[in-house]
């Protein structure tokens, strides 16, 4: 779905699964200086959106989802992962409840097979599941901000920041109430600062919640039964996740940024100390997101093997990188 907030100055279109919104609007780092400072807005009206009505809905969707919400609180956040029966990661929701309605918010593209899903384990509960993608855009409120939100908008209020519910039809005129925009690649530069996994980007399709650090944020360990909950519960009792996410530090002197999927390898040989080095040592993981942050410079997540050394030397593709633990060994 394209935004109409393309036709803004400088707008620049974003590529892949960002395609619909702004990738920048002619200046990345100005952008990314005013969301630190709770400036502007980011326009993510290329997101899904799905609602859950119903008087049985927290209960209902508290047996599917790996959050606890069946006493969730009206108008307080949370996040929450769907799994596979062998529980790796299928959708990540952030939700809100406004005491009649929950609202979640999806990676673009996803909430089809997402309603799909909800529909199929309806039953005969008192619910009703709607895509309101059409109808509703999100919009992105730094920390900080002191912007208005229109009466009656549904908002999602996070440490990072707050999301709004806000109708399509509003998101031209509201725009221009919020001081400057921001677009997508200044956001991402600021999640991965923060170390903040994204669906599609720091997952595939073996990914469980442990290797990210989603334990205990968008997986509640305190809960019944769920999908998944086996291996979620065996991995924290009794192992270790196969992989862990790492931030890293890039070689700046590199003109092109890592892309996703880029190997990761060893410099100085593997973890035993054998092997080779460089671009040719082995390959222990592979990078997720990369950005270029306007205060840290050349930046990137990546998922490498558990076992890899916290101080050990890293290479993403022919860039020299430097890692910091996200995920415990």
């Amino acid at each position: 779905m394209k935004s109409p907030l393309l036709t803004l100055p400088g707008a620049v279109p974003a590529e892949g699964v960002d395609e619909g919104v702004a990738a920048h609007y002619g200046d990345l780092f100005r952008e990314q200086r005013a969301l630190a400072d709770g400036a502007g807005f980011v326009d993510l009206s290329h997101r899904g959106v799905v609602t859950v009505s119903g008087p049985e809905r927290l209960g209902w969707l508290h047996l599917l989802l790996t959050q606890h919400v069946s006493e969730l609180p009206p108008h307080q956040a949370t996040e929450a992962l769907i799994l596979s029966a062998n529980g790796h990661i299928e959708h990540a929701l952030y939700l809100v409840d406004d005491g009649e309605t929950v609202w979640a918010h999806v990676e673009p593209g996803t909430q089809q097979a997402l309603i799909a899903y909800l529909e199929s384990m309806k039953f005969f509960y008192r619910v009703e599941v709607a895509d309101r993608t059409a109808d509703t855009a999100v919009v992105h409120l730094p920390a900080g901000s002191i912007a208005e939100v229109p009466e009656g908008v549904v908002v999602r209020e996070t440490p990072y920041g707050r999301d709004l519910f806000l109708p399509r039809a509003e998101l031209e005129s509201y725009a221009g109430t919020v001081g400057p925009p921001a677009g997508i690649l200044a956001l991402e530069a600021l999640r991965v600062e923060q170390h903040r996994p994204r669906l599609g980007f720091e997952t595939d399709h073996r990914t469980i919640p442990h290797e990210l650090g989603w334990i205990g944020g968008a997986v509640h360990l305190q809960k019944g039964c769920y999908r998944g909950q086996e291996t979620v519960a065996r991995v924290q009792n009794l192992g270790k996740p196969p992989r862990r996410l790492v931030f890293l530090h890039l070689d700046g002197s590199e003109v092109h940024l890592p892309v996703r999927g880029t190997e990761v390898r060893l410099v100085g040989g593997d973890a035993s100390g054998s092997g080779e080095a460089g671009p040719e040592g082995r390959k222990v993981g592979f990078v997720t997101t990369s950005a270029r942050h306007f205060e840290l410079g050349p930046v990137a997540l990546a998922l490498v093997k558990r076992n890899v050394p916290v101080d050990a030397r890293l290479v993403a593709g022919e860039t020299a990188a430097a890692q910091e633990t996200v995920v415990e060994p």
